[in-house]
């Protein structure tokens, strides 16, 4: 069964906004090719479903999130579609609450120490720092870790990441996965540059010497 910790050994989880199904395909084939067979696709698109349903379908060895889960609403219908895991920008209790009566693997947003405290009291443990680099970067995260790493507590930082910003962020014990907006942009989806996606994810495990 799926869980949240699966995520761990890839590292870096594309976050991917996606405006077109026809893109559906050929973005998960090149990610597959470079080694990073996981994406989370935002819901920031009236296409969202549906691409998260063909990936899953027909690309069965992806691990396809679902992202900006905003309501128990579209929770329900990324799991319909397919979706593994859903992540959000901030802690919304009655999704986060939906999401575990549903069995649904769920990382919520937080950004300060306050709601890391609130999203432990729901029984969360992995937790998205977002917007990474605006709110803090590496430096927040370090320091957000100290009081609260005896808890168990994983972060998933994202926003504003580079290649070259990943291994500072992995110097700190509690970062479990980091999310990639950088991997899969729209301007290269519509240009198909799905080599460059593809180059982008094999360097990102030459960054972290990971093997696939």
């Amino acid at each position: 069964m799926f869980t949240l910790n699966d995520l761990e050994s890839y590292k870096v989880i594309p976050v991917i906004a996606i405006d077109d199904v026809a893109h559906a395909l050929p973005l998960a084939d090149a990610l597959i090719a470079g080694g990073l067979p996981v994406a989370e696709i935002t819901f920031r698109s009236s296409v969202a479903a549906e691409v998260i349903r063909i990936m899953t379908r027909e690309r069965p060895e992806m691990i396809v999130g679902a992202g900006t889960v905003l309501s128990p609403e579209i929770a329900d219908q990324a799991m319909a579609c397919g979706a593994r895991f859903g992540v959000a920008p901030g802690l919304n209790p009655r999704v986060v609450r939906h999401a575990m009566e549903s069995g649904f693997p769920f990382i919520p947003g937080i950004s300060n120490a306050t709601d890391i405290e609130a999203a432990l009291e729901l029984g969360c443990k992995v937790l998205k720092f977002f917007p990474a680099e605006v709110a803090g970067g590496a430096k927040m995260v370090s320091a957000l870790s100290a009081p609260y790493q005896q808890t168990g507590v994983k972060f998933m930082p994202t926003g504003g990441l580079t290649l070259e910003k990943l291994t500072d962020y992995f110097k700190i014990k509690t970062v479990m996965v980091c999310g990639g907006t950088w991997i899969a942009k729209k301007e290269d989806m519509v240009a198909g540059r799905w080599d460059l996606i593809t180059a982008n994810c094999k360097a990102v495990l030459d960054c972290l010497n990971l093997k696939r």
